[in-house]
């Protein structure tokens, strides 16, 4: 039974983390979140009420705060999450990308070394900082064969992206010149329950339920390799607890797809179960629209994750069939969570 923080516990990928420690193990978890407009506590109320958890509002460029936590809730593990991950919104503000991802993961970093450096024994000797990372940071792919490894070079190509590669720079520094025992991973497109609208699969989804254009950038011929998010959170919890120091393991799906074909597939499965369309609609895929395709946009990503397989034996187990079939299910089912997201309540 350990401690573990997770930073940016209320997005994404960080509720599904804390869902499946809380869910699936004796962990306890203190969930250090800013709340920034993608933080939603909503996704928590499964597990909020558990005595093994215990939520922060901190912001992690907050030294003070961060030191404070630490020293009151001494983690046994950090499991960095928190970071702004929108590409569009990093094309229009950088700054925000910069600040977090950078300054926050820099400041992350220093609290944990001046905690760890305090810590004796076995508490010192099986701290972890794991820092939870993306594909994009490696850049586009060039050949339909080529996948990324953890050995591939560094070549982002948007402010987000990069912003993540100078956080991964950060954690490998502080590694090897102050022994800081981290971890990094980097991982291929989430898509699951609970995911911000303004991502693809929940906009495509919410769009089509209202009879709203279904936007596609280009002609939609963009491949990613996608990785539903319970998937993931399983690999992030093992990477935390069993991977080797300094090392890096790269998290993938083993499903590429481009996104035109995403697009095509959530549309049916909403003619098999969502078949009451809303007015003036005949089939959900009359509503895809290609719109102006986006500055610098990457045209593939794919993930070779042989080497988590072999040293952790992680593999995946819902395929993108499976996967996205229960993505849609379940947004068909959460409608308040959906409509708390579009009216900001989820906010108050």
């Amino acid at each position: 039974m350990k401690t573990i923080l997770v930073t940016g516990g209320a997005g994404f990928i960080g509720s599904a983390v804390i869902r499946h420690l809380i869910n699936d193990t004796d962990h306890h978890v203190i969930n250090v979140d800013k709340l920034t407009y993608a933080g939603n506590l909503e996704s928590l109320v499964s597990v909020s009420d558990n005595t093994r958890y215990t939520f922060e509002k901190v912001d992690i460029c907050d030294a003070q705060e961060i030191k404070r936590v630490l020293t009151q809730h001494q983690p046994d593990i950090i499991m960095h999450l928190a970071a702004e991950s929108h590409v569009d919104r990093s094309i229009d503000g950088p700054g925000e990308f910069i600040q977090t991802n950078i300054v926050g993961t820099y400041n992350l970093l220093e609290q944990a070394r001046y905690y760890w450096n305090d810590l004796e024994g076995n508490k010192k000797a099986l701290f972890r900082f794991h820092h939870i990372s993306t594909d994009e940071v490696y850049g586009d792919l060039e050949g339909t064969d080529d996948l990324f490894t953890e050995t591939t070079p560094y070549a982002p190509s948007s402010p987000y992206s990069a912003s993540k590669a100078s956080s991964d720079h950060l954690v490998r520094a502080w590694q090897r010149t102050f022994e800081l025992p981290t971890l990094i991973t980097n991982c291929s497109n989430n898509y699951g329950p609970y995911h911000f609208p303004e991502k693809l699969i929940p906009l495509v989804i919410l769009n089509a339920l209202q009879g709203k254009p279904l936007p596609v950038y280009g002609k939609g011929t963009q491949i990613r390799d996608w990785l539903f998010v319970e998937d993931h959170a399983r690999a992030l919890v093992l990477v935390a607890t069993t991977g080797e120091i300094a090392e890096t393991y790269n998290i993938g799906g083993h499903n590429e797809k481009q996104n035109i074909d995403v697009v095509k597939t959530i549309c049916a499965l909403l003619e098999e179960l969502a078949p009451n369309k809303p007015e003036g609609v005949d089939q959900y895929q009359d509503l895809i629209t290609f719109v102006t395709d986006r500055a610098g946009h990457d045209v593939r990503y794919a993930i070779d994750a042989s080497k988590i397989a072999e040293k952790l034996d992680w593999t995946p187990q819902e395929s993108f069939e499976t996967g996205i079939r229960k993505t849609v299910q379940w947004y068909l089912d959460n409608q308040a969570w959906c409509q708390h997201i579009e009216d900001g309540s989820y906010q108050n």
